[in-house]
């Protein structure tokens, strides 16, 4: 029987666990979204294998874990607003989110995290690589860390989703709303995540501007810079995609990175997003590290 003997087995020594024994297409008991709560704060991204789900389920799902925000630029699944189309089709050179990224970093109040489902998977190649940006803010040498002690960055949705975007000409009907991509959001560089109490990098290359107070001249060079560094392989943890496979990764913990290997392949995903709370500044003052 499902649920009654679950394994959690790390996938990377730096981020990223496989929670073995769950069925999530039926409710869960306590101490079972116990069990997954606690995982996802301890290693930041959670993977499950082998879930049969209808997207009602899905939602489901999703909703024991926090609540819903709808994506206002993804397609959605037809019936099934709650739930975004991640989609590239055969024909398609360009995939959704082939650079490093933490969804919704935009918003006045970023997502809490998201749940990506897989529907249909290449034969080969599509992975999903993430990042511990705890370990990245660790890893600063001291003087880098008091830099940014204070800082806030520009956080935007316009270069990506906006009507003059890359992303907007080549969406060919997946991505939607491009005159909707008006949202600015400023945040700390360094927060303190809301669950773990860990320091953590809140910047990243896909949506992150400029420093505020800054040029985007004068922001590049140190952005670049935590850009690579955040970016090592130590950091890291890759996953390979089966159909019916779940990532649910916190976007306030962690990077992701969609390969973009599988040209003239299908692959469909479904993802529900999920709210979070403001963001703080860490203080150099708290005790957490």
């Amino acid at each position: 029987m499902r649920n009654s003997q679950i394994e959690i087995r790390r996938t990377s020594g730096a981020v990223g666990a496989e929670i073995l024994g769950v069925d999530l297409a039926h409710p869960l008991d306590p101490t079972t979204l116990g069990t997954i709560r606690d995982a996802f704060h301890r290693h930041s991204v959670v993977f499950f294998r082998d879930q049969d789900m209808t997207p009602a389920q899905h939602i489901a799902f999703a909703e024991q874990m926090g609540s819903i925000v709808v994506n206002r630029f993804f397609t959605p699944v037809p019936g099934h607003p709650k739930i975004a189309e991640v989609r590239k089709e055969p024909g398609q050179a360009a995939n959704i989110g082939n650079i490093w990224h933490t969804d919704h970093s935009y918003d006045q109040i970023p997502a809490l995290g998201s749940i990506l489902l897989a529907r249909e998977v290449p034969p080969h190649g599509g992975d999903t690589l993430f990042a511990s940006m705890a370990l990245a803010y660790d890893a600063l040498s001291p003087g880098l860390k008091a830099t940014l002690a204070g800082l806030h960055a520009v956080h935007s949705s316009r270069h990506v989703f906006g009507v003059q975007s890359g992303a907007a000409k080549r969406g060919a009907g997946r991505l939607k709303n491009a005159e909707l991509a008006t949202q600015d959001a400023i945040h700390p560089v360094v927060i303190r995540h809301p669950d773990s109490g860990r320091k953590v990098l809140y910047v990243n290359p896909d949506f992150t501007t400029h420093f505020e107070g800054w040029t985007k001249e004068e922001s590049k060079p140190l952005l670049d810079t935590l850009f690579r560094h955040a970016a090592r392989p130590d950091f890291q943890t890759r996953f390979s995609w089966r159909e019916g496979s779940i990532a649910f990764w916190d976007n306030r913990a962690t990077w992701h990175y969609a390969v973009n290997d599988y040209h003239g392949e299908r692959r469909l995903m479904h993802r529900i997003t999920l709210e979070g709370v403001a963001l703080s500044a860490a203080t150099e003052s708290s005790s957490s590290t």
